[in-house]
């Protein structure tokens, strides 16, 4: 094996000039991709080609291979891409490989991260001494929040859960808008993802704060509340403040899921959607989405450190692991990972870069662009819109004129495939409040308005040929 790593570099380098000119205008999903994802399939060899052999047939292999959901026209899911200060970061981490578990692992990745908790603490207006610590992404974030939550409802029965375990059922309360992140690590907790009391009082899932009130003194013990800032079908948001208000009331532990909606706090226009967050016991958020920095980032934050550090502590640490240190407590001891990529780079990079008004004007951005289909929809006679839209997300369907209502869910399902197929956007199809509807989420830095305006005129035109063959077959 011989040292040809800058050879290799430099290879993704050039390739890297040449994706990037071409990612506004590159197709989202190549039209072979399925033949091109395999390409790279086969057996393990015996003999390796060596370092500049592999990588070329990756690079190769990879192009007509992926999804190109870092560029300006994908609106799936809700998948930011990367700015360029947090891609470098990024690619600086690869290249130090350093261990973020503890001071001793790496000074600087402990101390970037600290300081990057620190400046998104002060992003999102969250109160100073709360306690934070980065993570592979929501669910991991919804993880150790909820596992801060669950010690503390231990705590209020006697019981150190981190060490004896769950003896008893852990009462948790939400909305319909709870997320399957929220509800996976509830699964991974021990709570189970089954036992959540949804308080709604509509199909979309919309909050029932009556209910939620009425569950609570039923209860006569600690519960855990997860309120949902921003939920993925139409950007709603439950109401925080009324929310915390209860959970004080009735000693309840509040947790905010905020995996994008917590971005909501850094406009003037959309601020008042998250009013209350500061009162909550924990609140987590995802980083590759309006972040917009690279896979994989999440972070968690606590109001009580204690509570993680219990949680997560090293109670039967190794000999040749440091002792714990109070004012340079380890990452690996607030969060579930104990080896620990340096993700702190690209987060500290881009805030560096842009500041908090360059975030905030990404965010108003992206707010405009969902606000600019949404006009576009209200005056089309081909499309409706199923949902205000208070953030990012618009909820609506095709529904061209003299079509009966129970056809239309068939045929935004056959639309909605065709679309992805099409590949010049990227937009899925969900459910809302009991119709197929698509859900466009705009996360994305390099999103243009042209870029929103293809998104309808590329299903308009769909549509239609999908129209035409379904009279033509008739």
């Amino acid at each position: 094996m011989r040292d040809d790593t800058t050879q290799a570099l430099e290879l993704v380098l050039e390739e890297a000039r040449t994706y990037l000119e071409q990612l506004p205008g590159a197709p989202v999903r190549p039209a072979d991709i399925e033949a091109a994802s395999q390409k790279l399939d086969g057996e393990l060899p015996e003999t390796g080609d060596g370092t500049l052999a592999a990588i070329t047939r990756l690079i190769e292999g990879a192009r007509d291979a992926h999804i190109r959901s870092a560029g300006p026209r994908f609106f799936h899911w809700v998948i930011g891409g990367s700015t360029p200060a947090a891609l470098a970061g990024d690619w600086l981490a690869s290249l130090l490989d350093q261990n973020a578990a503890a001071w001793d692992s790496s000074p600087l990745a402990f101390q970037v991260e600290r300081t990057a908790l620190a400046w998104l603490r002060d992003l999102f207006d969250l109160p100073a001494e709360w306690s934070g610590v980065l993570t592979t992404g929501a669910t991991a974030a919804n993880f150790t929040a909820l596992a801060a939550a669950r010690q503390w409802w231990g705590e209020q029965h006697g019981v150190d859960v981190a060490a004896a375990g769950l003896a008893r059922p852990v009462p948790v309360l939400s909305s319909g808008f709870i997320h399957v992140s929220a509800r996976k690590a509830l699964a991974m907790l021990g709570i189970g993802r089954d036992t959540v009391r949804i308080c709604a009082d509509d199909a979309t899932g919309r909050l029932d704060l009556a209910a939620l009130e009425r569950e609570l003194r039923a209860l006569g013990e600690p519960a855990i509340v997860i309120a949902n800032a921003g939920e993925v079908n139409a950007g709603h948001f439950d109401p925080i403040a009324e929310t915390a208000d209860l959970a004080a009331e009735h000693g309840a532990w509040l947790h905010v899921d905020g995996a994008f909606g917590l971005f909501a706090r850094l406009s003037p226009r959309t601020a008042a959607l998250t009013a209350g967050v500061e009162h909550a016991d924990s609140v987590i958020a995802d980083g590759h989405k309006w972040l917009n920095v690279p896979f994989d980032c999440g972070f968690a934050f606590v109001r009580d450190r204690r509570l993680l550090n219990t949680a997560f502590g090293i109670a039967h640490s190794a000999a040749y692991l440091p002792d714990p240190d109070e004012d340079r407590l380890a990452p690996a001891e607030l969060g579930p990972e104990m080896s620990r990529r340096a993700r702190a780079l690209p987060v500290w990079a881009t805030l560096a870069a842009y500041g908090r008004s360059g975030h905030r004007e990404l965010v108003e951005r992206n707010l405009a662009h969902a606000q600019r289909l949404a006009e576009r929809i209200r005056a089309s006679s081909e499309f409706e819109l199923l949902a205000d839209v208070p953030v990012n997300i618009v909820c609506f369907r095709y529904r061209p004129t003299g079509l009966p209502e129970q056809a239309l869910d068939e045929l935004n399902e056959r639309l909605g495939a065709e679309l992805l197929a099409d590949g010049r956007v990227y937009a899925g199809t969900t459910r809302w409040a009991g119709r197929v509807a698509f859900r466009p989420a705009f996360v994305n830095w390099r999103t243009t308005d042209d870029d929103v305006d293809l998104l309808l005129e590329t299903l308009a035109e769909l549509g239609g040929r999908i129209r035409a063959s379904s009279v033509a077959e008739a």
